[in-house]
């Protein structure tokens, strides 16, 4: 990964109205699974993803009968599994 990839991770905003907080973290929906997931902030902008501030993506609630997955940076370790 190049320096010009890592400043563009590093400039991105929280995708919630009126909030202009550094972006840190991905959300992606699986609609079919009923499944919300909030993962480390993706390399690149995802088309279906928001990326969120460290506040919105803590106080992040979902429709009832639907579940929260949270990954975080140090679930990647890259030992195997």
């Amino acid at each position: 990964m190049d320096s010009n990839t890592l400043a563009l991770m590093k400039k991105r905003q929280c995708s919630r109205v009126a909030c202009s907080a550094e972006a840190v973290s991905t959300l992606t929906y699986d609609y079919a699974d009923s499944l919300a997931v909030i993962g480390p902030l993706s390399f690149v902008v995802e088309p279906h993803g928001y990326d969120l501030c460290s506040r919105h993506s803590t106080s992040l609630s979902v429709p009832k009968g639907w579940l929260i997955m949270r990954h975080t940076p140090h679930d990647f370790d890259g030992s195997p599994a």
